[in-house]
């Protein structure tokens, strides 16, 4: 079967979002939606699940901070013990600036590459730009349609919805 891509342009988000809501009202399956900055309430309307990036950034930060307080503890009691000033080896207090930066750095990491991961950006992704407008002052609704029948249909649906231009591609 052949599978094309049609895309509906916008020039308003609120335009985008009415035609997001008709077409999920019509059980059209959406693609992918691009804008050009984000819009509130798109996420919702789309059905899609929200981030995991705070909690793997949690989670990194909580193995930094047990790094440095693991590594400290042994570098000042076991492996290099100085007595500085008759402060005790085992000095909590002095090991909070680096647990703290530490704690920052992993997390920041950490959510770093898990965003690079999920959004399968990073070297030898291969992105694709439909159209140059997109990244400036258009809005777009990427539709995937199965056959010359539902291209028509949906090219009627974007119609409906007060779509500018209406495009159709190979994928």
């Amino acid at each position: 079967m052949e599978h094309k891509l049609v895309s509906g342009y916008f020039l308003d988000e609120e335009e985008l979002v009415d035609a997001v809501k008709y077409l999920k009202e019509k059980k059209v399956k959406i693609r992918d939606v691009f804008t050009p900055f984000p819009v509130h309430g798109l996420d919702r309307l789309l059905g899609l699940k929200k981030s995991a990036i705070p909690m793997v950034g949690f989670i990194f930060g909580a193995i930094g901070a047990a790094g440095a307080f693991l590594f400290q503890t042994w570098v000042f009691t076991e492996s290099y013990p100085l007595n500085i000033g008759g402060k005790p080896h085992f000095a909590v207090p002095s090991f909070i600036p680096v647990i703290f930066e530490t704690t920052v750095l992993f997390a920041a990491l950490g959510m770093v590459l898990a965003f690079l991961l999920r959004s399968k950006l990073g070297p030898g992704a291969e992105n694709r730009i439909y159209d140059n407008r997109i990244t400036d002052d258009h809005f777009v609704i990427l539709l995937e349609a199965e056959g010359n029948n539902k291209t028509e249909q949906l090219e009627v649906f974007l119609k409906e919805t007060g779509a500018l231009g209406i495009k159709k591609e190979q994928p």
